[in-house]
C-alpha cells in the first residue's frame, strides 16, 4: 500500500481541492457523493484554450457536469456559484 504518491503521479493541487470543497458545500452534497474537478487544455496548436470541468457523481441518480472556461487557479467562489448555481440539477 502507498502512503505516499507513486513516481511521477501528483497529489491534485490545494487549488483543486479547494475548489472541490466548495462545490459540495454550494450545492449541498452528501458523503456518498464524488466530486471530480480536471483541467483541461484545448485549443489551436500552440495557444491552448484552458478549461475547468467539474462533475458530480451522485451514488443514485444522474451525474451532471459544468465547463468553465478558465483556469482552475483562476476561478473564484463567485464564479463557481454563478455556474453551479445558474445550471443547478433538479
Amino acid at each position: 500500500m502507498y502512503l505516499e504518491p507513486r513516481p511521477g503521479i501528483a497529489w491534485p493541487s490545494p487549488r483543486l481541492r479547494e475548489l472541490r470543497n466548495a462545490v459540495r458545500a454550494l450545492l449541498g452534497l452528501d458523503d456518498d457523493t464524488a466530486v471530480v474537478i480536471r483541467r483541461l487544455v484545448r485549443g489551436e496548436a500552440g495557444r491552448p484554450a484552458p478549461e475547468t470541468v467539474v462533475g458530480v457523481l451522485p451514488m443514485h441518480g444522474e451525474a451532471h457536469r459544468w465547463t468553465l472556461h478558465r483556469p482552475a487557479e483562476q476561478i473564484t467562489t463567485d464564479e463557481l456559484r454563478a455556474a453551479l448555481l445558474h445550471h443547478r440539477p433538479g
